[in-house]
């Protein structure tokens, strides 16, 4: 998490870029048709899926925030978990001759 420290360097170094990504952060996180906390949800199951400990340790403090549930959590650990098992027993139909 020492790392998030950088962001500043990293946006002073790609101001631009950085702004245009903090306004479509924003944008994409934001109350909508889909709630808050719903969308924190979803982040946290990418996160998940993707693995990074930034998103998720961001996003889940976002859940919380948003009124997400120790319960909620958990079961989007394993919302994450089904789709990713599910990509690799798909991704199996590769190896199977015709």
């Amino acid at each position: 998490m020492s790392n998030l420290k950088k962001l500043g360097k990293l946006g002073k170094n790609a101001s631009p870029a950085m702004q245009a990504f903090q306004v479509f952060d924003e944008a994409a996180l934001a109350d909508g048709v889909i709630p808050k906390k719903y969308k924190e949800l979803i982040a946290v199951a990418v996160a998940l899926t993707t693995q990074c400990p930034y998103c998720l340790e961001i996003h889940k403090n976002q859940a919380e925030n948003a009124g997400a549930t120790q319960e909620e959590l958990a079961e989007v650990t394993f919302v994450a978990a089904a789709l990713r098992a599910g990509a690799a027993v798909v991704h199996g139909t590769h190896l199977m001759n015709k």
